[in-house]
């Protein structure tokens, strides 16, 4: 009995339409950053490492210790590096994400208060008398007449 229950509980806040629309909100927001860290990547930041003297900012680390190598040439122990161009990249394209969804907000909210403002310049058409009104209208005419 409890176990139904439970599944019940979980089917009504699972098809509950903001927790459906959260979801479609998250699967299209991970669509729309992987497209704006291509753009960065691939567009944006080539351009402006070229402006910089020819830097490719996901290369960009610091060596805090060299790499070990062996006498036969191979690599004993990796070198540790902060690679602290790779966050420059994320940086960037937090804020060109951000400033996206920024301008989009910016569409939206200006289309939403502009249909609101055509929808207020209308004024609304007066109410319909009820019944009751009428019979009273009527009622009241008739007692004027006799007077």
């Amino acid at each position: 009995m409890g176990k139904s229950t439970f599944l019940q509980d979980f089917k009504a806040f699972a098809m509950k339409g903001n927790v459906i629309d959260m979801a479609v909100g998250v699967v299209i927001g991970g669509a729309f950053g992987k497209i704006v860290s291509s753009l960065v990547a691939n567009v944006i930041m080539p351009p402006i490492g070229l402006l910089v003297g020819g830097v490719n900012f996901t290369d960009l680390k610091w060596v805090m210790k060299a790499a070990e190598v062996g006498a036969d040439g191979k690599e004993i122990a990796p070198a540790v590096s902060l690679d602290y161009g790779q966050f420059l990249q994320a940086t960037f394209d937090f804020l060109i994400i951000a400033f996206s969804i920024f301008l989009f907000i910016r569409l939206i909210t200006k289309l939403t208060t502009k249909k609101k403002e055509e929808v207020a310049a209308t004024p609304p058409a007066p109410p319909a008398p009820t019944k009751e009104e009428v019979l009273l209208t009527e009622i009241r005419d008739l007692l004027k007449e006799k007077k």
